[in-house]
């Protein structure tokens, strides 16, 4: 009897690790479909009222045609007057909204870019609770200062947008030399997955 339980566990235990990813996976899509839908719903509603395309259609046909404007858009800031409005719309936001060069630089480095701002690290583990306290954090190191400070962001999970700034001395930081920002951003993101790649050996005292 027994082992009939417990083959019937395991094997319902197995079927749940095949369909509860795959049900996850559809629940967020359609999470995300929907945000995405109720952000162009004014320009689907006007879409609708303006031809023949109706609902879901509509809603797809908006989305495409926002990708093409970013597409559009991409390709404007090639050109040296792309990149000059660029530059200064970037300006005009970072001091109209403080926030903004944040935001843009986790984006940036989140699809791959090269970041040139302060995110653009080196990615470290951090002890804020003091080097003897075996708490850490994965965070970027911002600044560095005159008595060997370091001045440290450590963003949240999953919205690594948001985050706390931290003040800690050198001996509360262990460089990762090996981790890129962007990789240390997906782990953050993920809610941790991933953070054995960032933490191998091959790492440096922030001394």
């Amino acid at each position: 009897m027994t082992r009939i339980k417990t083959f019937i566990t395991l094997t319902l235990l197995g079927g749940l690790a095949v369909v509860l990813p795959i049900a996850i996976f559809i629940l967020l899509f359609q999470w995300l479909f929907g945000q995405v839908s109720e952000l162009v719903a004014p320009a689907v509603h006007w879409l609708e009222s303006h031809s023949r395309v109706k609902d879901t259609f509509a809603r797809l046909l908006v989305i495409v045609l926002i990708l093409g404007g970013c597409f559009a858009i991409g390709l404007l800031v090639k050109t040296g007057t792309g990149r000059w409005l660029h530059r200064h719309m970037d300006h005009w936001l970072g001091r109209l909204a403080p926030g903004y060069s944040t935001i843009r630089e986790l984006v940036v480095q989140f699809i791959g870019g090269s970041g040139d701002s302060v995110l653009s690290g080196p990615v470290a583990r951090v002890r804020i609770l003091g080097a003897d306290n075996p708490l850490s954090v994965t965070a970027i190191v911002t600044s560095r200062h005159e008595n060997g400070d370091f001045t440290v962001y450590v963003p949240t999970a999953p919205v690594p947008t948001s985050g706390f700034v931290y003040h800690v001395s050198a001996d509360c930081v262990e460089i990762l030399p090996q981790v890129t920002v962007e990789a240390a951003m997906k782990s953050v993101i993920a809610c941790g997955a991933g953070s054995n790649l960032l933490l191998k050996p091959g790492r440096e005292s922030g001394v």
